[in-house]
Parts: C-alpha cells; sequence; structure tokens
C-alpha cells in the first residue's frame, strides 16, 4: 500500500516520487558484484586456491562463505566486521548470503588465519589476474612495482614510524598490471620497512609465473627498487625492466661531460638532452644501458640530470 502519493517532479515531468513500502536496501551495488562473481565463478576459484584449515567440529558457515562475506562487506566499505550484526538485517545482502554470518563469527574467522593462509590469498590474486589477460587475450604484461603508505593508530601489530612519510603505519608493497589494472599482488609490511626491502622475493613469483605462460613483460620501478638483486630476477625470467637511479656523483659527471651548449642556445625556453650509455656500478654484475635525460630550465645556465637503467636494447 503507498505511503506517498505519486507525485511528478516539476523540473521534469519524467521523474516521479513514490513510495510502496516494502524492503529497502543501501547495498543494491553488490547485486552487480555478486552477477559478477558468479560469472567468473568465484566461490570454485576460492575453494580451489584457498583451502582454509578449519578445526571447527560444528559450524554453520564454512570457511569459504565467511571469506567471501568478509570480502563482500569490505567492497560495500564496511571496514569493521562488527558491521555484520546490522549487514544481517538487511533485506539485499541477506539474499547475497543465503546464510550470513554474525560478528563473533567473523571475528573468529580472522583471528584463526595463518600466513599460509594468506599466501593461498596471493595465489587467488594471480588467478584471478590470469583469467583477466586471458579474457583479454593479452600476451605483453607491463608489471608497476611501487610501495604505499597506510596509517595506523593506537598499537597495532607491526606498526612503525616511517621516515619518509613522516607518521606512523605500515609500508605495504603492490604490483599491477599497467594496461588492465589488475592488481598481482600485495605484501604488507611493517612501516620502518625501507621500500625495496625484500621486493626481489616479492616480484619473483608474479614474474616467474609470466614466464612460464611465455608472455612478454616489463617490470617498471621508481629509484626506491634500483637494486641488483631485481635486476638479476628480470635477467633469470627474460623480464625485461625500466627503473629509474638514484643520482649518483659519477653518473652526474658522466652526464655533465655529455650535454651540449652552443652558442645559439635560447636560454628563455626549457632545453631537454637524451643519452644512452652502458654503465656498470661496483655492485652490478654486468653492464646495463643507462638512459640519461638531461633538462635546462627556462631561465637557468645548469642541467638537471636523470637516470634510468633498463635492459632495453631500443
Amino acid at each position: 500500500m503507498s505511503t506517498l502519493q505519486q507525485t511528478s517532479l516539476q523540473f521534469n515531468t519524467k521523474c516521479q516520487l513514490s513510495s510502496t513500502g516494502g524492503q529497502l536496501s543501501s547495498e543494491s551495488g553488490l547485486v552487480l558484484v555478486k552477477e559478477f562473481m558468479e560469472k567468473i565463478q568465484f566461490d570454485r576459484l576460492v575453494r580451489e586456491t584457498v583451502p582454509f584449515n578449519d578445526p571447527r567440529k560444528y559450524c554453520t558457515h564454512e570457511q569459504a562463505q565467511l571469506f567471501q562475506q568478509l570480502l563482500f562487506q569490505l567492497i560495500a566499505g564496511y571496514a569493521n566486521d562488527s558491521a555484520a550484526d546490522s549487514l544481517k538485517q538487511d533485506p539485499l545482502f541477506s539474499q547475497v548470503f543465503e546464510l550470513t554470518a554474525s560478528q563473533p563469527t567473523l571475528s573468529r574467522f580472522i583471528n584463526q588465519k595463518e600466513e599460509q593462509d594468506n599466501r593461498c590469498v596471493h595465489q587467488l590474486m594471480t588467478r584471478l589476474s590470469e583469467l583477466l589477460l586471458t579474457e583479454t587475450n593479452q600476451r605483453q604484461v607491463i608489471v608497476d612495482i611501487d610501495s604505499t603508505h597506510s596509517d595506523t593508530f593506537g598499537k597495532q601489530e607491526d606498526s612503525d614510524y616511517n621516515g619518509h612519510y613522516k607518521t606512523n603505519g605500515y609500508h605495504p608493497l603492490l604490483a599491477f598490471e599497467q594496461q588492465t589494472g589488475a592488481l598481482l599482488g600485495a605484501q604488507l609490511r611493517p612501516g620502518n620497512h625501507y621500500t625495496s626491502r625484500d621486493s626481489e622475493m616479492f616480484l619473483a613469483p608474479i614474474l616467474y609465473s609470466f614466464a612460464t605462460q611465455e608472455m612478454e613483460c616489463l617490470v617498471r620501478g621508481d629509484s626506491g627498487f634500483a637494486k641488483p638483486e631485481i635486476y638479476e630476477l628480470c635477467e633469470q625470467t627474460n623480464t625485461k625492466f625500466i627503473i629509474r637511479l638514484k643520482t649518483s656523483q659519477k653518473l652526474k659527471k658522466i652526464a655533465e661531460h655529455l650535454v651540449l651548449y652552443s652558442d645559439e642556445t635560447d636560454f628563455t625556453s626549457e632545453e631537454v638532452q637524451w643519452f644512452s650509455i652502458h654503465y656498470q656500478a661496483n655492485s652490478w654484475k654486468q653492464p646495463y644501458r643507462v638512459v640519461i635525460k638531461s633538462t635546462r630550465n627556462a631561465g637557468e645556465f645548469l642541467f638537471r640530470h636523470e637516470f634510468l637503467i633498463t635492459n632495453l636494447t631500443e
């Protein structure tokens, strides 16, 4: 039965206001998410990839169901597992999950997780990215590796001060496929870990997976990832890489000898010069191509130099 008479809006008569009562939900976007999950058979992927160790003798909810409910809550914007109790009353959320777990059940599920479960979830991310790349028939991938900062509050485990961000938190590693935006990997780390710490171990399973599939792969990273271990990993997996180098006095001196000055130089406009050299630092096992970008800003006399290391030949 209507509780509000149907009314046309004056600014647009095609729009009408009405209310027929009934059950209402603010989580309608989850319908599309659930439909997508069914399309890619996400439940099967979870059960095949993440074999949760379940010590419970008597239970109503399977571990795979709890994992998916927690994931849906995060997608809907509910970061705390305590939201489960209110979502149980939502008519649409209860349709997405025939059995909706309570907050205590979700909290126990989270607290029981072990390092092995995290590794399995990483494998699930890999399966999902492979599914996307297969769907788009993509044979060339660009892997962007980076770190970010996640603020923490209180005394959270492994939270620490990060000098770059000047605050407490975590310093996770992330890897994305540039052309599709697919998340290839994520690793949570203490806030005081340096950008490149253990980054080669983080990258290794991603690059070896692409190598096994004989896909052309290019790794890109900023100067925080300029370390020999990553160069060597790329060589082992037949992967190309482009990584920014930190400026050193030796490289700067080389660049200064390469820049060209002319009597006809217009110092009122910006000037950019590019150079390519073969160079080997003491910590590198072999020489690599270093691309130099020398920029002179308008109104200035001196050049500013930027350096990229790569195993690309062109």
